[in-house]
């Protein structure tokens, strides 16, 4: 009788995060139709549309996941849900202009929490001049399921990739970064405190601004309009989604190249400064690695500098290197420390 083990190989999902089962799942895909610019592998898809580009994007939104209903008002969450998406859009250096929305919602929900849903939704929409041309509405076993398709357009000689950079490029972001993510520890705190004593309030005042960036982003939109108004083209772009850590390594190793980013450079706001003190945190590693800030980052010719620093909310934090040299972040002491993408891993194992 054979002894050999004939028990199927199982490869857990945590062992190649969520970029590695993308890069998996595609690996052998190919385009066959000679519209297809870009595929998987950017903030979106490139379809060549004539005279302009179109851009293409989806995220999906899980209950439990994405997102905790127990601090999170479904209008904030309608819009937060097509900002993202705009975002995206935006990251190619394009416009978004229309949406579809699939939603997929158990019977615990009212008409009345999805109108909220999509007062979410419309504000945005109204906010980003972007139409809502259609989507699907299905029932769920429990919970709630938000999938959004973006659709924007670029001039094809002003597209911009994330692989795209060059040795000595500035690397560039907008805004400040860690905010978010001391809004959802915050609330996430409160939570706990809550489901220990139904009788406690929240403890938020006086933290808007933190809390505002996790349950309400902005896309940067503006930064687009800015650098096009300023003469400047980014080299490479990403928006600020996972973490600083993990957008810039998706430039660096897309592009071939390394990088260094400057620690007493990274744009921190006081309160999330305050915030991270009281969670005993280092704000760096909430700017490094905490996700959702929704900022831009970009690279640009060196000669650009003067032109960068003239525009009011854009920060250079270091520069990009040959990829002999590395990823790494410079201490304020002078120390170099390896960039190591530690954002939020939706393959991770659940304990």
């Amino acid at each position: 009788m054979s002894t050999e083990d004939t028990t199927p190989m199982r490869t857990e999902l945590s062992s190649l995060g969520e970029f590695g089962l993308i890069d998996h799942l595609t690996s052998g895909m190919k385009s066959g139709n000679k519209s297809t610019i870009k595929g998987v592998g950017d903030d979106a898809a490139v379809v060549d549309a004539g005279k302009k580009l179109m851009l293409i994007s989806k995220d999906l939104l899980l209950e439990g996941v994405h997102f905790d209903l127990t601090y999170t008002p479904l209008k904030h969450l309608g819009y937060k849900a097509v900002a993202v998406n705009v975002s995206d859009i935006a990251a190619m250096n394009g416009k978004a202009t229309q949406i579809l929305v699939g939603i997929s919602v158990s019977n615990r929900f009212s008409v009345e929490a999805l109108d909220e849903l999509y007062a979410g939704i419309r504000l945005a929409c109204d906010r980003f001049k972007v139409d809502l041309v259609g989507g699907d509405t299905t029932s769920s076993v429990s919970g709630l399921f938000i999938s959004i398709t973006a659709i924007g357009e670029v001039d094809k000689g002003k597209i911009v990739y994330r692989n795209t950079a060059h040795n000595t490029d500035l690397i560039c972001v907008s805004g400040d970064l860690g905010a978010a993510y001391m809004g959802l520890l915050l609330l996430e705190r409160e939570k706990q405190v809550f489901k220990a004593n139904p009788q406690m309030q929240p403890d938020l005042e006086g933290f808007d601004y933190v809390l505002e960036r996790q349950l309400k982003p902005e896309p940067r939109v503006d930064v687009i309009v800015k650098l096009s108004e300023a003469g400047i083209r980014p080299t490479a772009m990403i928006d600020i989604s996972d973490g600083l850590a993990s957008e810039i390594l998706h430039i660096a190793n897309d592009s071939g190249l390394g990088c260094r980013i400057y620690e007493n450079k990274l744009p921190i706001d006081v309160q999330t400064a305050e915030v991270a003190s009281q969670f005993k945190l280092d704000p760096t590693t909430a700017a490094m690695n905490g996700g959702e800030d929704y900022e831009m980052l970009f690279t640009a010719n060196v000669n650009d500098f003067e032109k960068i620093k003239s525009i009011s909310g854009l920060h250079v934090i270091g520069h990009m290197t040959d990829k002999e040299e590395g990823n790494y972040l410079i201490s304020a002491g002078g120390s170099l420390y390896p960039i190591e993408a530690q954002g939020f891993n939706h393959m991770r194992e659940v304990e």
